[in-house]
């Protein structure tokens, strides 16, 4: 198989990001550390059977590691490496990095090390790696190369890793559907930490106390536009990539479908099939409907514009999203996330969720700033 010619492939961004989400999700709390009880240096190099025959456990561990292998060998092949290197790479990485994790939740005592987890990890790797070689073996990757050629401009990387991101971030609870960027409190109970026994900062720490009293829930109105700002954020982070036309509008109909996908499965996971459209009252639809129509409307005009429309509404859609309340069924969800089995996908979805709208601001002030320049 000869190698593909060089090119910057969104791949390589995401093979970058889902490393470092694994490495995050394999050791979280972060918190505990302490040398194994009774274990010598050489002991931590071995890693122990357990015996557990837990589905799910076997299942996720596969599939963590698929999209990993398969970013890493397309991300390969599309920087110039033959098919055998790409696949030994996309292959022996990912197991190195799982057995690196499973050594060092030795010394977590809230994790469990087993030989069975990195067995998995390394058989999803390498599914992920046969997936990936078997497209270049059909052709895949050239035609979506081509097909990508087609949609987006030139310098289209980051903005399609952000976008790949965006679902992933959906699936962490939200308190408004579509409403990323909630850190706020977690910057205050921080600071708050940080500062606790400092004698000057009385002052700050006054600040950040707690309010007594809660905030109250958003008006109808203002969750309408906070659902219309986070569904038009995605579709114009698309538009500044792409041509005016009407590869825009099939553009912000598929971020409607696919926003709505990842709520409903987010839902779903966290209270049962019963209730997985329980998300989407009526004050949400027409939220997202009015955020298509402002997509729609939004499709013939420039680049430079759309940017800045696009800061606009990320701006807006973090400062709605920091006035909502966490309500107890948003509270339930995150306790489920946190002490639940979604403790796995917990670093995964967070930290997406949390980051997504800023790193999109960043983006797009460069993208602006480079094409000023």
């Amino acid at each position: 198989m000869a190698p593909l010619p060089r090119h910057r492939s969104s791949a390589t961004l995401l093979a970058w990001v889902y490393g470092a989400l694994i490495c995050y999700a394999s050791l979280y709390p972060f918190s505990g550390w302490r040398w194994p009880p009774g274990q010598g240096p050489m002991a931590l190099a071995r890693l122990p059977w357990t015996n557990w025959n837990l589905p799910f456990d076997i299942w996720i561990n596969l599939l963590g590691y698929a999209p990993f292998g398969l970013l890493l060998i397309v991300a390969a092949l599309r920087g110039g490496l033959r098919g055998p290197v790409a696949f030994a790479f996309a292959t022996l990485l990912p197991c190195a990095i799982s057995y690196a994790m499973e050594c060092l939740q030795q010394f977590l005592p809230s994790r469990v090390p087993a030989m069975e987890d990195w067995t998995m990890n390394s058989v999803g790797a390498l599914a992920g790696a046969l997936l990936g070689w078997t497209g270049q073996s059909l052709g895949l990757i050239g035609r979506w190369q081509t097909t990508r050629t087609r949609w987006f401009v030139a310098d289209s990387a980051g903005a399609l890793t952000l976008l790949a991101l965006w679902p992933v971030a959906q699936l962490f609870p939200a308190p408004v559907p579509l409403g990323l960027g909630q850190v706020g409190e977690r910057l205050r109970s921080a600071l708050a930490d940080l500062v606790a026994d400092v004698p000057w900062a009385t002052a700050l720490q006054q600040m950040l106390e707690v309010p007594a009293v809660p905030p109250a829930p958003l008006r109808p109105l203002s969750e309408a536009l906070v659902v219309a700002c986070g569904l038009l954020a995605p579709c114009l982070l698309a538009f500044s990539v792409m041509r005016p036309g009407w590869r825009r509008a099939v553009m912000a109909v598929g971020a409607l479908a696919l926003g709505c996908g990842a709520m409903t499965l987010s839902t779903l996971l966290n209270f049962g099939p019963a209730h997985a459209l329980a998300w989407l009252t009526a004050i949400d639809a027409a939220g997202l409907l009015l955020g298509l129509l402002m997509a729609l409307a939004l499709v013939p005009l420039p680049t430079r514009v759309v940017v800045g429309v696009a800061l606009v509404a990320l701006t807006a859609l973090a400062v709605g999203v920091a006035q909502a309340p966490a309500d107890p069924y948003f509270s339930q969800s995150l306790l489920g996330w946190e002490q639940g089995r979604f403790i796995r996908f917990h670093g995964l979805a967070q930290w997406v969720g949390w980051i997504w709208p800023y790193v999109t601001m960043g983006w797009l002030l460069g993208r602006l700033g480079r094409r000023e320049h």
